[in-house]
């Protein structure tokens, strides 16, 4: 199949099949897609919790707007952003860099100090948006990653942050979680999974200068 194929049979999945589960492999190729997200500069803020915990999920259940792919699905991926990012990161990031790619920290440091300048002019509630956009570029790769491998995937904002983090214990990690995605498999049940796909069509959405 194409990837025109597989965008056009994922769906934002309602029910899943609870008795199925992702093997290792499929759960390590979806948590390597989300490691190769394209992201700002490279930086890559953000951290990606990977729930199996059924009692956890049993718990962040209420607060999720009793969706029940949270308890249902194979695994449920929580995407957050930091909540220390500072230079400290861009350091490791660069460090890395150097590491990778057999060059020395000095030919990096102009680049370094680019990206501490672009930091640097940001308050904290500009920097936290701009965090915030770079985990949905991630989802992006996410669902993308899961329709080409077949696993079905359910984009969540509808849950409460703050007390997803205090049950995750994302404020000891300094970590703020910003987006839900249960993964699995659909259930035969789902009756929205044979439904047609409504889209504008492309006339309606594309300007060609």
């Amino acid at each position: 199949m194409s990837i025109v194929d597989d965008l056009k049979w994922r769906y934002a999945t309602k029910e899943f099949d609870s008795s199925k589960k992702l093997s290792k492999q499929q759960l390590d190729d979806v948590l390597e897609s989300l490691r190769l997200s394209t992201s700002s500069f490279g930086l890559q803020t953000w951290k990606f919790l990977v729930v199996e915990d059924s009692s956890v999920r049993q718990k962040l259940l209420e607060h999720s707007w009793n969706q029940k792919q949270v308890v249902e699905a194979s695994h449920v991926l929580v995407l957050c952003i930091p909540t220390d990012f500072g230079n400290e990161h861009i350091e490791k990031f660069v460090k890395s860099m150097a590491q990778t790619r057999d060059v020395s920290l000095e030919s990096l440091d102009g680049y370094k100090k680019m990206m501490e300048g672009f930091v640097s002019r940001k308050d904290e509630k500009a920097l936290k948006v701009w965090m915030t956009n770079q985990v949905y570029i991630s989802l992006g790769h996410l669902l993308t990653a899961c329709a080409s491998l077949k696993i079905d995937a359910c984009p969540m904002e509808g849950f409460i942050s703050k007390e997803y983090d205090r049950i995750l214990g994302l404020g000891e990690k300094n970590l703020k979680s910003v987006l839900v995605c249960p993964i699995g498999f659909r259930s035969s049940d789902d009756k929205y999974a044979n439904a047609v796909k409504v889209r504008f069509p492309k006339e309606d959405l594309f300007i060609h200068i």
